[in-house]
């Protein structure tokens, strides 16, 4: 009896020694162990850019060498000369930002005002309303391009860059993403301001909207890259290139000459740069929103 005794403390106090220095040595380490997996992962996903990025700066003899080499001997801009000298793609660009930035603030703003009205607001016939515009997100896009190319073109809004801008103004689901995330924000914060007197209105200005920061930012980003990367419907609906965007002009570009690669990949490179730093910019608030927006329903 003795020694059972004896040896339980002995085992208890080593078992917590080891638990001890095992969460010390957790602590020092800079990185999460899942970083270790994570990184020739992300490494994968990176290929891709740096291929794009490194063939924009080859000649054409490294380009069409076989076989080819990953890390080319010489680099040159020429491909960047001839983009911005036999192309309109800074007037391109200039479109394509106009059409996202209105993207951006008409969807920051009619979304949220959406989403927040199913969220909190009772009205007769809510739920069947919010289910019939989420039912719209089934509906393949190519079925509406036909009814929607006639309602343009009575509205005069063919061959203009508004035919490129109309269709991002709102989207179901960006109301969606926006409900979510105002369900998952405690009632009692807005009861507390209309105590204080404040009104539906004002409660969502001040309250609200100040606290779904991530949920905006993440919709900005997705309205971003699906209005900056749209190519079919202006491919449809504008024919006047002093309305084309940035993918439509780099299309007709391409299609007018044979394929010049350091000449496309430049261009690519244009196109993708301004996403890739808005990403990285809002990528806090990006992963937050991913895993509040789950959460209420």
């Amino acid at each position: 009896m003795m020694s059972t005794e004896t040896r339980v403390p002995v085992l208890g106090a080593g078992s917590d020694g080891a638990g001890a220095t095992a969460t010390r040595r957790r602590r020092r380490l800079p990185f999460s162990p899942w970083h270790l997996l994570l990184l020739p992962v992300s490494l994968l996903f990176l290929v891709p850019f740096i291929e794009m990025f490194t063939t924009s700066l080859e000649p054409a003899s490294e380009i069409n060498r076989f076989p080819p080499a990953f890390i080319p001997t010489h680099f040159t801009l020429t491909g960047y000369e001839r983009l911005f000298a036999e192309s309109d793609v800074l007037h391109w660009l200039l479109n394509t930002v106009i059409v996202s930035a209105s993207a951006i603030v008409s969807h920051l703003v009619l979304c949220s005002l959406a989403g927040y009205g199913f969220a909190r607001l009772r009205f007769p016939g809510r739920t069947f309303g919010f289910l019939a515009i989420l039912a719209t997100i089934m509906i393949p896009s190519q079925l509406l391009m036909i009814p929607t190319y006639v309602m343009f073109a009575r509205l005069h809004l063919v061959d203009h860059l508004g035919a490129a801008i109309v269709p991002w103004l709102a989207s179901a689901f960006g109301i969606f993403l926006m409900r979510q995330f105002f369900l998952s924000l405690p009632a009692e914060l807005e009861e507390a301001g209309m105590i204080d007197g404040c009104s539906r209105l004002q409660v969502f200005f001040r309250i609200v909207l100040p606290l779904a920061r991530p949920a905006l930012a993440t919709l900005a980003v997705f309205t971003l890259l699906g209005s900056w990367n749209d190519l079919v419907w202006p491919l449809i609906a504008i024919n006047n290139e002093d309305a084309f965007t940035l993918q439509l002009g780099l299309t007709n570009f391409q299609g007018v000459r044979r394929t010049d690669w350091s000449l496309l990949m430049a261009g690519n490179v244009v196109a993708t740069l301004p996403l890739i730093l808005l990403f990285l910019v809002a990528q806090k608030q990006f992963v937050a929103t991913m895993a509040s927006a789950g959460l209420k329903g």
